[in-house]
């Protein structure tokens, strides 16, 4: 099956491009797009873990998450010039939510199911904890004084923009905390026993632009999935807030972020927590934030108030995946708990 992979990727990544830019039909180009996502995925999830092999599980984690959230990044700043801030929206409440949830959930119950406890480094996980509270109290803050006192909306907009920079500056502090001034704090020495002394299948040059690569693929081949969902849309009936929330979030973020549940079955869960957790913190203080200044290039602006169903949404994942992590340990039964609130979330995402 190795040996079968590579050439596999390639035909399947090539049948979505052509069902895509030949009008194959909407049918087809999903069907198509769908199987080409799964290879795309295992494609990153192995360079992600070659990658963190030579630069460590946190960098490596980190650069997943960074990939990842670029294409999302990319395809919210077209959203944002024609003016589409509600899907906008409930497309960074779904990454956020989905990642905290269903992509934790899925790591720490796969995980857990071949080993009995998964533990990591605890610092890290009160930290993750903080910034996450951070996040829904930046976005709580606005919602609540804008609704309850009737701001104008030049005055939203400042508000909006004073608090992404707040947002920001939070996020690279974080960095420069993680990464340089308190590194070793953060280090999972777990994790390097669980290499079992394995050797990555590329070099480190190889490894970086596979990982490139890879993310390049699956922005491609997520946007062209993406492209057909109008017709399935139309044809279920869905709204317009469970698909950014639910469908485009799952769709844009479940590929990039296999690498965190193939990561926890070989017992690096620092790695998957900082893919999964890490990425959700991206999203909150620093890709939503900078939507809002790319805004102001534009005629129409971005605000930071979002609906009091997606604060509510946001504000139940961070409370349980808080309460889960925050000890530094996951079982296979809490990868459950994320993911039974994941699906309440959805089931009432689908009715409104």
């Amino acid at each position: 099956m190795k040996k079968l992979f590579f050439p596999l990727l390639i035909v399947t990544f090539a049948l979505s491009a052509a069902a895509h830019y030949m009008h194959w039909g909407a049918e087809i180009e999903f069907a198509l797009s769908a199987v080409a996502i799964v290879f795309v995925a295992g494609f990153l999830g192995k360079a992600t873990e070659a990658v963190a092999h030579y630069a460590g599980q946190r960098l490596g984690g980190f650069l997943n998450a960074t990939f990842g959230n670029a294409a999302e990044l990319i395809i919210a700043i077209f959203l944002i010039k024609e003016g589409l801030f509600d899907i906008v929206k409930a497309s960074l409440t779904g990454a956020i939510i989905g990642n905290l949830l269903l992509v934790l959930g899925i790591s720490a119950l796969a995980g857990g199911l071949k080993f009995k406890e998964q533990r990591f480094n605890v610092h890290l996980a009160g930290q993750n904890a903080s910034l996450m509270l951070l996040g829904v109290i930046a976005l709580f803050i606005p919602a609540v004084f804008v609704k309850t006192e009737s701001f104008p909306e030049a005055d939203t907009l400042t508000l909006s923009v004073v608090v992404a920079g707040f947002l920001i500056l939070a996020y690279v502090g974080w960095l420069i905390y993680s990464m340089f001034t308190h590194k070793d704090m953060l280090e999972d020495h777990v994790e390097t026993q669980a290499d079992h002394g394995e050797e990555p299948a590329w070099t480190r040059g190889r490894s970086i632009l596979y990982l490139i690569l890879a993310t390049i693929m699956v922005a491609f081949v997520s946007e062209w999935l993406v492209h057909t969902l109008d017709v399935f849309t139309a044809r279920f009936g869905l709204s317009e807030l469970f698909v950014g929330a639910f469908v485009v979030a799952i769709i844009g973020n479940a590929a990039e972020h296999s690498a965190a549940v193939m990561l926890a079955m070989k017992n690096k869960m620092g790695a998957a927590v900082e893919i999964a957790v890490g990425s959700s913190l991206q999203i909150a203080l620093f890709v939503a934030p900078v939507l809002v200044f790319i805004s102001l290039l534009f005629e129409q602006h971005m605000n930071l108030i979002f609906t009091t169903i997606e604060l509510a949404a946001i504000g139940v994942a961070v409370l349980i995946a808080t309460s889960i992590s925050r000890d530094g340990s996951t079982t296979w039964y809490e990868g459950k708990l994320l993911l039974i609130v994941y699906a309440i979330l959805g089931v009432a995402f689908y009715f409104v």
